[in-house]
C-alpha cells in the first residue's frame, strides 16, 4: 500500500477557539481533536500530515499557531507541519511572520477567500499581494482557497508573486454537483501554466453533500487537474472533518484510489506521498 501524506488535516477545539463560520446545530459544530482524527484514518496508511488552519477568529491566529506548533513538537499523531492562518494585507503581517521565523513546523499561510464577507478581487489588493510576496521571501507558501468562479483572480495573484510557492486547495473548489464544468476546466488549464502553483486534490467530496455519490462523480474533476498540472504538481489532502459532510476519510481515499488505479505506481505515489515532501518541505 502506498503511504499517504495528508496535506489538509483540520483540528478544532471549541473550548479553545472561536470559528465564526461554524453554525450551531450543524454536523461540524463540535470539537474535532487528534484522537478523533487518528480513529478516522486508522488503517489508511497515513504516515504524515500537515495541519491546515481553520479560519478562527483573527484575534486567535497566534494562539492557533502556538497550538499546532506544540502538537508538532510533541509528535502528537502524524502531524509534522502546519499552514497557519494569517491576513497578508494586515499592517502587522510581517511581524506575525517574524514571530515564527525560526519555527520549522510552519510551512505556509492561508486566508480563506470564499467567505461571504470577502469580496471578489480581495486578493488583488496591493497590500495583500505584498504580504504574499513576503511569504516567498521567507521561504513560506500560500494556500489558495477561493470560489471556483474567481480563479482568474488566483492567476493574477500567482503572476504577481513569482517567488512565492502556491497550493490551490480543493481542485479550485470545483463542485461535484455542478452540471457545467467547462468554465472551471478552462480556468484550471490556464492556472496550471504557472509553474509555482500546485493543485491539492482535496475537498471535492464534501461538495457532493447531501446527495449520494460515487467515484464516477468525482472522476471528471480529479482527472482534469491531474492532466492539467501533471504528475509532479498534485498532492493529496483529506480535508477531515469537513469531508464527513459526505464521506468518511476511508470512503474518500478509496474513491480516489479507484479513480487513479490505472495510472503508474510512480504517479500514484507522487500524488499520495512524494510530492507533498517537496511542496511542504517535510522531513
Amino acid at each position: 500500500m502506498i503511504p499517504i501524506i495528508d496535506t489538509h488535516q483540520h483540528l478544532w477545539d471549541l473550548n479553545r477557539f472561536r470559528l465564526p463560520w461554524l453554525k450551531d446545530g450543524t454536523p461540524l459544530a463540535k470539537s474535532f481533536l487528534m484522537d478523533d482524527y487518528l480513529q478516522a484514518v486508522e488503517g489508511l496508511g497515513v504516515v504524515k500530515s500537515v495541519y491546515m488552519e481553520v479560519d478562527v477568529d483573527p484575534e486567535q491566529h497566534k494562539a492557533e499557531a502556538d497550538y499546532v506548533i506544540d502538537l508538532c513538537r510533541r509528535h502528537v499523531g502524524p502531524m509534522v507541519g502546519a499552514v497557519i492562518g494569517g491576513r497578508p494585507s494586515s499592517d502587522g503581517f510581517a511581524a506575525y511572520l517574524d514571530r515564527h521565523k525560526d519555527e520549522p513546523a510552519i510551512k505556509g499561510v492561508r486566508q480563506v477567500l470564499h467567505g461571504g464577507s470577502t469580496p471578489r478581487g480581495y486578493c488583488l489588493d496591493p497590500k495583500f499581494i505584498r504580504g504574499v510576496q513576503l511569504l516567498g521571501e521567507r521561504g513560506l507558501s500560500f494556500d489558495i482557497c477561493m470560489r471556483a468562479g474567481e480563479l482568474n483572480d488566483a492567476a493574477q495573484l500567482v503572476d504577481a508573486c513569482p517567488d512565492t510557492s502556491f497550493i490551490l486547495d480543493h481542485c479550485g473548489n470545483a463542485s461535484v454537483r455542478e452540471k457545467d464544468l467547462a468554465p472551471w476546466r478552462a480556468d484550471i488549464t490556464r492556472l496550471a501554466e504557472r509553474k509555482n502553483l500546485v493543485c491539492k486534490v482535496s475537498g471535492i467530496v464534501a461538495s457532493a453533500a447531501p446527495d449520494p455519490w460515487t467515484s464516477d462523480d468525482l472522476a471528471p474533476i480529479v482527472n482534469h487537474v491531474l492532466a492539467a498540472f501533471g504528475p509532479d504538481r498534485v498532492i493529496f489532502g483529506g480535508d477531515w472533518p469537513v469531508c464527513t459532510l459526505a464521506a468518511t476519510p476511508r470512503q474518500w481515499v478509496e474513491a480516489l484510489r479507484k479513480i487513479v488505479q490505472d495510472r503508474s505506481e510512480i504517479e500514484r505515489r507522487k500524488l499520495f506521498h512524494d510530492n507533498a515532501l517537496r511542496v511542504y518541505r517535510l522531513a
